[in-house]
């Protein structure tokens, strides 16, 4: 019973870790924001022309990428809290991540 109380305190001990970095950034809410902004805009607004082009996937693809987009900015000026701009955008980046190996591989 020992280990188990020790590996949740563990799990729970990095979570609040995890959430104190998060919180930490606070303050740079908006050089976040910018920066999903840009990253999403130059490597991941593009794939539906590559996905549609060169792999023949179906057009789905187009508006969950740019809602994905859309919703980011959605996040970042409507005023949420840092843990929802960066958990958007780790949102973002790993549904256009999974859509890429989908197709591709």
């Amino acid at each position: 019973m020992e280990t188990s109380i020790n590996t949740l305190t563990a799990k729970n001990n990095s979570w609040t870790k995890l959430l104190n970095v998060v919180d930490g950034q606070a303050e740079h809410k908006t050089v976040w924001f910018l920066f999903s902004l840009i990253f999403q805009g130059v490597l991941f607004l593009p794939i539906p022309a590559v996905l549609l082009y060169y792999y023949h996937a179906p057009i789905i693809v187009l508006p969950i990428t740019f809602g994905l987009y859309l919703g980011n900015i959605i996040v970042g000026m409507g005023g949420s809290g840092i843990r929802v701009v960066l958990g958007f955008q780790l949102l973002s980046v790993l549904i256009n991540l999974g859509m890429l190996a989908l197709y591709i591989l």
